[in-house]
């Protein structure tokens, strides 16, 4: 199991195959955020409100929590990893095939991967502000709520691609957690257009990594990975 995945964190496991050992957690997404030391912005709105619990208790969770912890080169990797995983809610050999792929394509292997990572469909569903978290998107993306270029589309790790249109399907959107979700009224990145008054978003260019605005170095996975 993954080094990041604690003992008693609420963590299912399941056997994928003979000797392979998967864990997702299912606990309370706001000890992740204490663990990390940082927001992941798991909890949608509450991530911006006094009720945060970053805010309120800094260091992480458990009887240690505020023990102090030697630092090594590979535990600040390490965690600029978990925190990457976290944020997109990927299992370890997700993780692992997306860095792969970023690694083949041109360029930074880095911003490869940020790319990728945000052209995830229900990474997009999150930013064009139909849901208020990742985790809710992929959950709304499950339950066929959403089509991409007039398709019903249901696999959350699905790919967008440039010129993509992405509509809440019709019977879909009297939902109440895409209403609150666009209540909120998040600013949509550039790379993306929005149209709010007919449910749907389109791709209007690869995303920008200067835009992405994500609280983890990148280039301190890709050193992890190339160990």
């Amino acid at each position: 199991m993954d080094a990041g995945l604690q003992k008693g964190e609420g963590f299912s496991c399941y056997i994928q195959s003979k000797g392979d050992i998967l864990g997702r957690y299912n606990g309370p997404v706001c000890r992740l955020c204490r663990r990390e030391g940082t927001k992941l912005f798991l909890k949608g709105t509450r991530c911006f409100t006094e009720k945060c619990a970053i805010d309120r208790r800094s260091y992480p969770p458990g009887q240690h929590g505020q023990a102090r912890l030697r630092a090594s080169e590979y535990r600040t990797q390490l965690r600029e990893k978990q925190k990457l995983k976290r944020i997109y809610g990927l299992m370890e050999r997700q993780f692992r095939r997306y860095f792969a792929k970023a690694e083949r394509e041109k360029g930074v292997t880095g911003k490869n991967l940020l790319v990728l990572l945000e052209r995830r469909l229900d990474n997009v569903v999150y930013r064009l502000g139909f849901s208020s978290s990742r985790k809710q998107g992929r959950m709304l993306v499950r339950q066929n709520h959403f089509s991409v270029n007039g398709r019903t589309v249901n696999i959350p790790s699905s790919l967008v691609d440039v010129n993509d249109m992405i509509e809440v399907k019709e019977g879909s959107r009297g939902l109440l957690a895409i209403q609150h979700a666009l209540e909120g009224m998040r600013p949509v990145p550039s790379w993306l257009q929005l149209e709010r008054a007919g449910y749907k978003g389109s791709v209007l260019s690869q995303p920008v990594k200067e835009e992405i605005e994500l609280p983890v170095n990148e280039q301190l996975v890709v050193e992890l990975y190339s160990r």
